[in-house]
């Protein structure tokens, strides 16, 4: 089973990815991660991505490929992969990539929020700056306001979870997956799940739709 997911700033990608990796023994690909371990590890790729993103700009598509397609050579069945593609330049190398290798993908699911929604989710968010550990005011807060449960230390915002930042980068996604959606639309394999709704409650829309794949796919490989 090879999964797509995407959607909002706040949608839970990550919540749900570990929730279906855990459940159906995939493996999860972020290509966020995969550049931050590359630009951490100070590698020459690594490097020349930290140099676009200090000037502010988007790292080119030839490089992204390079290096999701490099992963998926090390996993070819079997993954759910986050954040990718995310230009039409991406999605014809990844699915050239498909191809040629004779790999299917079953679904490009969307977790799917408003923009009200999206902005309340992640510009309440906090993090402690020491351990890691994270809260939001209204869903998740600390027992003490602003102060970390584990460490002590003072919560932090991310400068990239003021609301107006979220709002730029909800405007950016809707305008770049717009025909990204419509590609594998038109393919027969997208769904939008409806985001809104505590974590339990999305996973009860999701877990029915990867059962029936899980089972189609079993019913596939019997003799």
């Amino acid at each position: 089973m090879n999964i797509l997911i995407f959607g909002p700033p706040g949608s839970g990608k990550s919540t749900h990815s570990r929730r279906i990796v855990k459940r159906y023994g995939l493996t999860y690909i972020s290509s966020g991660d995969i550049i931050r371990e590359e630009i951490e590890k100070g590698s020459p790729i690594g490097r020349e991505m930290e140099a676009y993103l200090s000037r502010g700009e988007l790292i080119p598509d030839t490089i992204v490929n390079t290096l999701i397609i490099s992963k998926l050579r090390r996993q070819r069945e079997n993954f759910i992969l986050d954040g990718y593609p995310r230009t039409p330049a991406q999605v014809l190398a990844f699915e050239e990539y498909l191809y040629d290798h004779g790999i299917k993908l079953d679904l490009a699911m969307e977790i799917f929020i408003d923009l009200k929604t999206s902005i309340e989710r992640i510009s309440g968010r906090r993090i402690c700056p020491k351990c890691g550990a994270v809260y939001h005011v209204k869903h998740n807060p600390p027992r003490r306001p602003g102060v970390c449960d584990i460490c002590g230390s003072k919560l932090i915002q991310r400068e990239d979870d003021r609301p107006d930042v979220v709002e730029k980068r909800y405007s950016i996604y809707i305008r770049n997956m717009e025909p990204i959606i419509k590609f594998y639309r038109n393919k027969g394999i997208y769904v939008r799940i409806d985001g809104d709704g505590g974590v339990n409650e999305v996973w009860k829309r999701i877990q029915p739709l990867l059962d029936y794949l899980r089972a189609r796919e079993s019913y596939r490989g019997l003799p």
